[in-house]
C-alpha cells in the first residue's frame, strides 16, 4: 500500500464508487452549476422535460426563451416562502402549470406511470464541490437531486492524522453560512462529517454554534443493546459504510426526503413584564430541520418492513431511552403505517391509533403528519378537553376510512359497545409510554372496540363444539368480552417505552429464549436505543454522575410515664413519621436545600438553572414551601423563588390552601395550567412537588433535584430523569437525596441502562390456581356468581329501565362480606390476597391469551366487585402525641459520588404468584420499638435490612441476662462494644440465620455489613442499659430509695428543727460543690457508690457491694474535711498542725464525732458506736482483713450511710450560714475576670506570696463576693498556684518567684 492509498481522497473515491455502481447515482460535474443560485438549472430542466414533457412544453410556450429564468424565479420564491423541503414535496405552480422538482416512490405499485417518473430522478455525486465565487474552498462531496444540492459531506481519515472532530471544525469555522448553498432550508438539508469510524450530522450551519449530533449505529449495531459508536465491520468494509450504503443510497435518500425530513416549528411561551409593569405572555417561534437519527431511521424501516411482510397481528416493543426522539419516531411510524400497502397493493390498516396522554405529542404528531405529502385519510385528535370526545372517537372508528386518530386510552371504555362490525378491518395501535397504559381494564376495552372477532368466533365454536351460526345467535356481552381477549390478527401494537415493566415485556416483547415451561421463557424488546447510548452520545445527561446521599441519624426517646405496647409495623412507621414531620427535621433539610441551591444550582447555566424538590406527600410539599420562604426571609435571601405543585387542598396551621393560592404573583393566583410556563420564566427557580411533574415534564433548565421521598424501580428512573434533558448551557446535573441510598438507586436504574429482559414471566394457568384457592374457603357458591353476573349485565344495559342496579348488587354481596368477617385475621388476609391476585392475573391473562371460559369470566366479574367491598385488615392506629421526643437529630452529607451503571443485571422478574400470608404482626413495648428504630437510623441501613435488625435485636432482648446488663453497666462503651458484645451478637445472628437463611444471608456474605450492624447494635444496647441507669441514677430516686431505709435511725433526733430530708439535700450539696480541688471528686466516688447501692437496676453481687462500701468508708474522711472547710474556712490538720498528713481520726475530732462515745445521751451513744464501726471498717480495709460476709456488708452500708446524714444534720445551721459560699465557690470557678486577674497579677509581680495574691484579689473583687473571707481567697489563690506549681511545697505567706517556679 502506497502513501497515496492512505489519503482522504481514497475514502472519497470508495464512497463515490459505491454510489455510482450500486447506490443509484451518476457522476456529477459543475460545468452548468451556478454558484450564485446554488443550483444546476440545466440538470433540473432536463429532469422536468423528461418526467413532465407536457407541462414543460406549456411552460416554455408561456415564457419562451425566458422559461429558464422564470423557472428559477418561481421555484426560488416558493423556497424562500415555504422552504426547500415543502417545495420538493409539493412542486411549484405557475400560471396553472404544476411542475414537480422531483418524484417520490408511490406507496403501491398500482400506478406504473408514477413509478416511471420516480425512476427519472437524477441523483448526482460530485467530488470536491466548489461552491463559492468568492473563495476557492471545496466540499469533499455533494449529493444533488435533479440539480439541487441537498447533502454535503466532509470526509476525514485517521491515517492522515485527522478525524471526525476536524470535519466538524471545518463546517463550523471554514464554511460561511451566508453562502446561498448553506442558507437554511434553501439547498443543503444535511451536513455530514465522517471519518473511518464515526459520523455526525447537522441540518443548519450557524458558524461556531452549529450543532452536530452523532450519526452512528451504536456499538453493537442499530437496534441492539450497546453504547455510542459503531460495531466492527467486515474486513473489506469501512466501519462507517452504513452512511452511504443504508442512508445516502438513492431509494433511501428519496424516502427520507419524502417521509422523514421535516421543518419543525417550536413555539415557546414566556412571561415578561412590559413597560407598564404588567405581566404578559409572549410567544417565541423557532424553526429547525429534523433529519432522522440513525436509530430512528432504522426502527421505522425495520417495523415497516416486518409489518409489510407479516401483515397485521404482531406486537412490537420499542425500548428507546429518554433523549431518543420518541415523539418523532412515533410520528414517522404513524405516517408510514397509515399508507402502508401489502403485496397485493391494499392498505394493510384501515386506521392507525396513537394512544398517548401527552398534549405536546398530540400537537407535534398532527403538525408532522400534515407536513408530509399524500396524507392517507384525516388526522383526528381527541383530547380530554373535547366536549364530545367519546363521540369523535366512535365516529372515527365507524367511519369508512378511519385514518390517523390520536387519543387517550380512557376513551375506549365509553364507546366500545357502540362500534359496528370490524370484519376485515385491520388497525395499528401505536402506544406512547406503554409501561403505564396497557395492562388495565381500559386496555381490554380498546381491544373490544377494535378487535375483529371473526377468527376468535371460529376458535370458540370449535372449542364449544358448535357452529359459528349457533354462537352468533347466542351472542351476548360475555361472548363479546371473551372474544376480544388475547391477541388478534387484525391488531398490531407498536409499544414505545424507556422503562418496560414485566407486563409490558410479556404483552409486547419478543420471545428471546424459549424455556422448558412457559414460566422459564425470556422476553426482550424488538428494538433498543439504550440509556447508555443516549448518555454517551450526549442526547441526555447522566443524572447519577453527581449524587449526594445524606446520612440521617436520629434518636427518639419516650417522654410519657407509660410504656404501652403496639403492633411493630404501624408503630415503626409512626416513629419515622414523627421524625420526618418534626419541625427540626424540616428546618435542617430546608437549610440544606436553600444553601445547596445557592452553592450549586445558582452557579450553573449562567445563574438560570432551576431545581426540583421531590417530597413524600402533599402536606410535606406545603410545609417545605413555607419553610423555604421563612428561611429566606430570616436570612435575608432574595434570590430563591419557590413554587409548589400538588393536587386538591392541604391544611397548614389551620388554613386550607390550594396550589394556585400559594403560587401568587402579587394578587394574582397562578393557575395549574400556567405553572410550567411561569416556572420556565425568570420569576421562579425552584419547584416543590408532591406526585406531580415527576413524569413527562420536560424543563431543560432543570439542573438540580432534592429528593425527600422513597423512590423505587420505574418511579425512581422516571423521577430522576426529569433532570436529563440536555441544554447548551447544562454541563452537569446534581441530586441531593435525603432518603434513598446509592445502592437502591443503582438497583432501580440497572435494568433500564442497556436493555431490559423479562425472566419468569406469568403463566396464564396461575389464574386457575388462584381460582381454586378462592373456592377452598367456601365463602360463596357458584350460583352467587351466576346471579351477580346477571345483575351486572342488566346494569350495563343502557336500554333497560333507568333504575340503578347498585342497591341489588351491593345487597347480594353483603352475606359474603359477613361470612368473610367471621374468619380469623390470618384467614381474612389470605382470602383478600387470593381474590386480589385472581382479579389482577385474570386481567393480565386477558391481554395475552383467550380461554373462552364463561364460568371463569363470571368468577372474575364477581371477584372484582367483591374485592372492592371487602374490609381491609386495619392496622392499629398509633398516636404518639406527647409520648416521644426527638433528642438527637443529625443530617450529614455523604461524599458526592458517581453511581456507575453496568447494565450487568438487565433482568426483571414477572409478578410472583406465590400464596400470600399475613405478615406476623409482632407487638412490643414502645421502648423496644424505639430502640430498634434508633439502631436503624444510627447506621446506614435500608428498609430491607430491617428484618435483620429487628430479628437479632429481639433475640438478644429475649436472651438478655443480668450478666449482660452488668457488663454494660460496669464497662466503658468501647470495651463493651469491642470485647463483650461480639460474642452475644454472634450467637443471636447464628440462631436467626438457622431459622431464616435467606433473610440473613447478606449478614454472613458481607463482612463489612456484619461489622457495621454489630457495632451499631452494640452501641444501642449499651446506651439503652446506661440510659436505664441514668434514669434510675437521679437525686430524687436516690432520696426515695435511701431515706426509708435509714429514717428509723433519726426518730430520736426530733429535737432538731431540721428533717432527714433537709440533711439529704445538704449532703448532696456538700458532695457536689466545688471547693479545694482535692475534695472535688466526691461526686464520682461517694455519690456514684450511693447510686449503685440504692438505685441500681441490676442486683449487685456481694463483691460489688463490698467495693461500693469501701468507697463510702474511704470517702467519709474527705467528706468530713470538706464539710469542715466549708463551715470554718479552715482545713483539718493533725496534732502538729500539718494539713497534708491529717487522717480520719483528725477529721472525727474536728467535727466533734470522737466525743460521741462519751455522751450521756442514748441517741448520741448510738451514733458514737457507729463511728467506732466506721473506724473499724476503715482499719479492716487498710490491713486487708478477711472479707466481710453479706450481713456484715449490709450492716456496714447502713451504718456509713447513716453517718453521712448524721454529720450533715447536726451541722445544718452552720451550713445554712455558709450557704452563700456554695454559690460563690461555684461561680468563681467560671468567673473569667477573676481568673484573668490572678494570672495578670502573677505576671506583673515577680515576688508575691499566696496571701499577698489573695489580698490583691480582695481589693478588686471583695465587694462582688462579700461572703468570701481572706482564708477563702487564700485557698482560691492556692488552687490557682496548685495548677501552676503543684511540684512546690508553699506556705501561704512565703514569697515565691512565680516565673522561675513555672519553669
Amino acid at each position: 500500500m502506497t502513501p497515496e492509498d492512505l489519503k482522504e481522497k481514497c475514502l472519497e473515491a470508495d464512497i463515490e464508487r459505491y454510489l455510482l455502481t450500486e447506490g443509484g447515482y451518476t457522476k456529477g460535474n459543475q460545468a452548468t452549476y451556478d454558484k450564485e443560485k446554488a443550483l444546476d438549472l440545466d440538470t433540473l430542466i432536463a429532469f422536468i422535460s423528461d418526467s413532465q414533457p407536457k407541462e414543460w412544453e406549456k411552460f416554455v410556450r408561456k415564457y419562451g426563451d425566458k422559461a429558464k429564468t422564470q423557472l428559477y424565479k418561481t421555484m426560488q420564491a416558493d423556497i424562500v416562502s415555504y422552504g426547500l423541503i415543502h417545495t420538493l414535496r409539493t412542486g411549484i405552480k405557475d400560471y396553472g402549470i404544476t411542475l414537480k422538482l422531483c418524484f417520490f416512490a408511490p406507496t403501491s405499485s398500482l400506478n406504473p406511470e408514477l413509478m416511471e417518473k420516480y425512476q427519472k430522478n437524477i441523483l448526482q455525486c460530485t467530488r470536491q464541490f466548489v461552491y463559492s465565487k468568492d473563495v476557492k474552498n471545496s466540499i469533499d462531496m455533494v449529493l444533488s437531486l435533479n440539480g439541487i444540492p441537498i447533502v454535503a459531506l466532509e470526509l476525514k481519515n485517521q491515517f492522515t492524522y485527522q478525524a471526525l472532530s476536524d470535519s466538524i471544525e471545518q463546517w463550523q469555522n471554514h464554511r460561511n453560512p451566508k453562502e446561498p448553498l448553506f442558507h437554511f432550508d434553501n439547498r443543503i438539508l444535511a451536513y455530514f462529517g465522517c471519518d473511518l469510524y464515526e459520523a455526525a450530522m447537522a441540518t443548519e450551519l450557524k458558524g461556531e454554534k452549529t450543532y452536530f449530533m452523532p450519526f452512528n449505529q451504536g456499538s453493537n449495531g442499530a437496534g441492539n443493546v450497546g453504547g455510542a459508536g459503531n460495531p466492527q465491520a467486515e474486513s473489506d468494509e469501512y466501519v462507517t459504510s452504513y452512511l452511504w450504503r443504508d442512508v445516502l443510497r438513492r431509494d433511501m435518500l428519496l424516502a427520507i426526503l419524502q417521509r422523514y425530513i421535516m421543518r419543525q416549528k417550536e413555539e415557546k411561551m414566556s412571561i415578561f413584564i412590559d413597560k407598564h409593569g404588567k405581566e404578559k405572555e409572549k410567544s417565541e417561534e423557532s424553526e429547525k430541520i429534523i433529519f432522522p437519527r440513525y436509530h430512528q431511521l432504522d426502527v421505522v424501516e425495520k417495523l415497516i418492513h416486518d409489518t409489510a411482510e407479516k401483515g397485521s397481528g404482531t406486537n412490537y416493543l420499542i425500548q428507546h431511552s429518554a433523549g431518543s426522539g420518541k415523539s418523532n419516531s412515533i410520528a414517522w411510524l404513524t405516517y408510514r403505517l397509515s399508507s402502508l400497502h401489502d403485496k397485493e397493493n391494499k392498505n394493510i390498516f384501515k386506521g392507525v391509533f396513537v394512544v398517548t396522554d401527552r398534549r405536546v405529542l398530540n400537537k407535534q404528531l398532527q403538525d408532522t403528519i400534515l407536513g408530509f405529502e399524500h396524507v392517507e385519510g384525516t388526522v383526528t385528535t381527541i383530547t380530554e378537553k373535547d366536549a364530545n370526545a367519546s363521540e369523535k372517537l366512535r365516529d372515527a372508528i365507524n367511519a369508512e376510512k378511519t385514518g390517523i386518530v390520536i387519543t387517550t386510552l380512557q376513551r375506549f371504555p365509553q364507546i366500545y359497545e357502540q362500534i359496528t362490525s370490524h370484519a376485515g378491518n385491520h388497525y395499528a395501535v401505536v402506544v406512547d409510554e406503554a409501561h403505564s397504559s396497557q395492562s388495565g381494564k381500559s386496555a381490554e376495552k380498546l381491544k373490544a372496540a377494535l378487535a375483529d372477532t371473526d377468527e376468535a368466533l371460529k376458535e370458540m365454536a370449535e372449542w364449544e363444539d358448535k357452529t359459528v351460526e349457533e354462537l352468533e345467535k347466542e351472542q351476548d356481552r360475555m361472548m363479546l368480552d371473551l372474544l376480544s381477549q388475547g391477541q388478534h390478527k387484525n391488531l398490531s401494537f407498536y409499544a414505545f417505552t424507556a422503562t418496560p415493566k414485566p407486563k409490558t415485556l410479556q404483552t409486547f416483547g419478543i420471545l428471546a429464549e424459549k424455556g422448558e415451561t412457559p414460566d422459564k421463557d425470556k422476553y426482550k424488546a424488538y428494538h433498543n436505543y439504550s440509556m447508555l447510548q443516549a448518555i454517551e452520545e450526549g442526547f441526555i445527561k447522566d443524572v447519577l454522575k453527581n449524587y449526594t446521599t445524606y446520612q440521617v441519624s436520629y434518636e427518639i426517646t419516650r417522654q410519657s410515664e407509660d410504656n404501652p405496647d403496639y403492633e411493630e409495623t404501624p408503630a415503626t412507621r409512626a416513629l419515622k413519621a414523627f421524625h420526618d414531620n418534626h419541625t427540626d427535621t424540616i428546618n435542617k433539610k430546608t437549610a440544606i436545600i436553600v444553601e445547596k441551591f445557592r452553592e450549586v444550582t445558582m452557579q450553573n447555566m449562567e445563574g438560570k438553572a432551576k431545581a426540583m424538590v421531590v417530597t413524600a406527600s402533599r402536606a410535606h410539599a406545603v410545609r417545605y414551601f413555607f419553610a423555604i420562604k421563612e428561611y429566606c426571609l430570616k436570612h435575608k435571601i432574595k434570590d430563591v423563588h419557590p413554587m409548589v405543585a400538588f393536587s386538591g387542598k392541604v391544611e397548614y396551621k389551620g388554613t386550607e390552601y390550594t396550589e394556585p393560592q400559594l403560587n401568587k404573583r402579587g394578587e394574582k393566583n397562578i393557575s395549574e395550567d400556567k405553572l410550567p410556563l411561569y416556572f420556565a420564566s425568570d420569576f421562579y427557580n425552584m419547584l416543590i412537588v408532591a406526585d406531580k411533574y415527576q413524569t413527562g415534564f420536560d424543563e431543560p433548565m432543570l439542573h438540580t433535584m432534592f429528593v425527600d421521598k422513597k423512590l423505587k424501580n420505574v418511579k425512581a428512573v422516571q423521577t430522576l430523569s426529569r433532570l436529563n434533558r440536555s441544554h447548551p448551557q447544562k454541563k452537569d446535573t446534581y441530586v441531593f437525596d435525603f432518603v434513598n441510598s446509592c445502592e437502591e438507586i443503582k438497583e432501580a436504574f440497572e435494568p433500564f441502562y442497556k436493555g431490559t429482559e423479562l425472566i419468569h414471566p406469568v403463566d396464564v394457568n396461575y389464574v386457575y390456581q388462584f381460582h381454586k384457592d378462592m373456592e377452598l374457603y367456601h365463602l360463596w357458591k357458584t350460583e352467587d356468581e351466576e346471579n351477580f353476573y346477571q345483575l351486572y349485565t342488566a346494569a350495563q344495559d343502557k336500554k333497560a329501565p333507568n333504575k340503578s342496579k347498585l342497591a341489588a348488587m351491593s345487597n347480594m354481596l353483603k352475606p359474603i362480606v359477613e361470612n368473610f368477617e367471621e374468619l380469623d385475621e390470618e384467614k381474612r388476609f389470605e382470602v383478600r390476597s387470593k381474590i386480589k391476585n385472581f382479579v389482577r392475573f385474570y386481567a393480565y391473562m386477558a391481554q395475552i391469551a383467550r380461554t373462552f371460559d364463561r364460568s371463569l369470566m363470571k368468577s372474575y366479574v364477581f371477584a372484582d366487585y367483591l374485592y372492592r367491598v371487602l374490609p381491609k385488615n386495619p392496622h392499629e392506629q398509633v398516636d404518639l402525641d406527647k409520648k416521644v421526643k426527638l433528642v438527637n437529630n443529625l443530617i450529614k452529607a455523604n461524599d458526592t459520588t458517581h453511581i456507575t451503571l453496568t447494565g450487568a443485571k438487565p433482568e426483571i422478574k414477572g409478578e410472583n404468584p406465590g400464596a400470600a400470608h399475613k405478615p406476623e404482626e409482632a407487638r412490643d413495648l414502645l421502648d423496644n420499638i424505639i430502640d430498634k428504630v434508633n439502631i436503624m437510623f444510627r447506621g446506614e441501613f435500608s428498609e430491607a435490612d430491617r428484618v435483620m435488625v429487628e430479628g437479632i435485636f429481639d433475640h438478644i432482648q429475649k436472651a438478655a441476662t443480668k450478666k449482660m446488663q452488668k457488663q454494660a453497666a460496669g464497662n466503658d462503651e468501647n470495651q463493651f462494644v469491642d470485647s463483650i458484645f461480639p460474642e452475644i451478637f454472634s450467637k443471636a445472628a447464628q440462631q436467626c440465620y438457622t431459622k431464616q437463611t435467606d433473610a440473613y444471608r447478606k449478614l454472613f456474605e458481607n463482612q463489612e455489613f456484619y461489622q457495621t450492624l454489630m457495632q451499631q447494635m452494640g452501641h444501642a444496647i449499651y446506651d439503652r442499659y446506661r440510659e436505664q441507669e441514668e434514669k434510675a441514677y437521679t437525686i430524687d430516686n436516690l432520696q426515695q430509695k435511701m431515706l426509708p431505709l435509714v429514717r428509723e435511725e433519726f426518730k430520736e433526733t426530733a429535737g432538731y428543727s431540721h428533717t432527714v430530708e433537709n440533711a439529704f439535700e445538704w449532703m448532696v450539696k456538700v458532695i457536689k460543690v466545688n471547693s479545694i480541688s482535692k475534695y472535688n471528686g466526691l461526686t464520682e466516688t461517694v455519690l456514684n457508690a450511693l447510686y449503685k447501692l440504692y438505685c441500681s437496676t441490676n442486683t449487685l453481687t456481694l463483691a460489688e457491694k463490698r467495693i461500693y462500701l469501701k468507697t463510702l468508708v474511704t470517702g467519709y474522711e474527705s467528706y468530713l474535711k470538706k464539710l469542715y472547710f466549708i463551715i470554718t474556712d479552715k482545713e483539718v490538720a493533725d496534732k502538729n498542725g500539718d494539713i497534708e498528713h491529717a487522717a480520719l481520726s483528725n477529721a472525727l475530732y474536728y467535727m466533734h464525732l470522737s466525743k460521741l462515745q462519751y455522751s450521756t445521751k442514748t441517741e448520741e451513744q448510738k451514733f458514737g458506736q457507729y463511728v467506732g464501726m466506721l473506724v473499724n471498717l476503715r482499719n479492716d480495709e487498710n490491713h486487708q482483713a478477711k472479707s466481710l460476709d453479706a450481713k456484715e456488708v449490709q450492716l456496714g452500708i447502713h451504718v456509713v450511710t447513716t453517718m453521712y446524714l448524721y454529720i450533715t444534720l447536726v451541722n445544718q445551721y452552720q451550713l445554712e450560714a455558709a450557704d452563700n459560699k456554695f454559690k460563690v465557690l461555684t461561680d468563681l470557678q467560671t468567673d473569667l475576670p477573676v481568673i484573668n486577674f490572678l494570672q495578670q497579677t502573677v505576671a506583673t509581680h515577680s515576688h508575691l506570696s499566696l496571701l499577698g495574691l489573695a489580698k490583691e484579689a480582695i481589693l478588686v473583687y471583695g465587694e462582688k463576693y462579700p461572703a468570701m473571707s481572706l482564708a477563702d481567697w487564700t485557698h482560691l489563690a492556692r488552687l490557682y498556684a496548685e495548677e501552676s506549681i503543684h511540684r512546690y511545697e508553699l506556705k501561704d505567706d512565703e514569697p515565691i518567684q512565680w516565673n522561675v517556679a513555672e519553669e
